[in-house]
């Protein structure tokens, strides 16, 4: 039988704190909240426009972290699976 040693737990140091990491995700959330508020409530005009841009900065957001973190982990070629 081959014995591996077990293998030591992780040190969690957290880098940031909550603190730090809330904020964008709230601000996000307050920015689909008031697009859909303003899309169900204002059909025309500034309304129409303000809701767009604040349904879609979160879109955008979330394909500009995609794209990030697909770039920082390169896909494993072949092999294992």
């Amino acid at each position: 039988m081959n014995a591996t040693p077990p293998m030591p737990p992780p040190s969690f140091s957290p880098s940031r704190t909550p603190v730090a990491v809330w904020p964008w995700p709230i601000a996000l959330s307050l920015l689909t909240v008031f697009g859909l508020l303003s899309a169900l409530l204002g059909q025309h005009g500034i309304w129409l426009a303000l809701s767009w841009i604040n349904l879609s900065i979160p879109l955008v957001v979330m394909f500009a972290c995609l794209v990030r973190a697909r770039r920082r982990t390169p896909l494993s070629k072949g092999g294992q699976s």
